[in-house]
């Protein structure tokens, strides 16, 4: 396509991997699992504002498509680690981008909401 659009194909792409990570939950999530291996409280206490049972179900529908490995140690009291997958960790430098990119333009973003807003 030399109009510069995105091929079809590919739009569809780019949306199924934005439904698998789109909602701030399932990103912020992913960013510290890329740091390695975490339990379940870890993850609680470095998302500030995620309830238990929300951080719950993203880490379910993450496990249910592909991108977190949930591993269960036989111990007592039972260990529980979340990783990302082989598969998920391609995505870690792109989410570390745009986490980045989202701090650095914040105030600009808001502003222009908030002038969006106005009008």
């Amino acid at each position: 396509m030399d109009n510069g659009e995105t091929p079809p194909a590919e739009m569809c792409s780019l949306r199924e991997v934005l439904d698998l990570v789109g909602d701030k939950w399932a990103i912020r999530t992913l960013i510290q699992l890329g740091d390695g291996p975490r339990r379940f409280s870890e993850l609680e206490r470095a998302l500030a504002g995620v309830s238990r049972r929300m951080l719950s179900l993203t880490l379910r529908g993450l496990e249910r498509n592909g991108l977190v490995t949930r591993t269960v140690y036989p111990e007592v009291p039972p260990r529980v680690e979340y990783t990302m997958t082989p598969h998920a960790m391609e995505l870690d430098e792109p989410l570390h981008a745009l986490s980045a990119w989202a701090a650095k333009h914040r105030a600009k973003v808001a502003e222009a909401r908030q002038a969006y807003d106005l009008a």
